[in-house]
């Protein structure tokens, strides 16, 4: 059975926007190879960092929710970690309630959008 997960990493701030976008375009494609189904992404750009990361104040910032099952998380994390223009990851599984308030805030981007 599929859990919902959620997935945010932080890439270099020395990329190029298709750097970027070539990165988080290779991650959705380990999912999708993997089975998983993508639900929503988000690409926060470029932020402030709370303390130094590799001496870096700042990175890039992407968010990928999908539905997987859980030997999926494995081989996307080991993908995360192999890569060096990933920063930091932190990859959650969404309860109930979780879910619940990322379809409210995803309403609300598309209604500001």
């Amino acid at each position: 059975m599929a859990n919902t997960y959620e997935a945010v990493f932080i890439l270099h701030p020395v990329l190029s926007d298709d750097q970027v976008r070539e990165t988080v375009e290779k991650f959705e494609g380990i999912l999708k190879t993997k089975g998983a189904k993508l639900n929503h992404r988000e690409n926060w750009g470029l932020k402030k960092l709370a303390y130094p990361i590799q001496k870096k104040k700042s990175g890039f910032y992407t968010l990928l929710e999908f539905d997987a099952s859980g030997e999926v998380i494995d081989e996307f994390e080991l993908q995360l970690r192999r890569d060096e223009r990933v920063m930091r990851y932190l990859t959650v599984k969404l309860d109930k309630h979780a879910k619940d308030f990322a379809e409210k805030r995803r309403q609300k981007m598309n209604a500001n959008a």
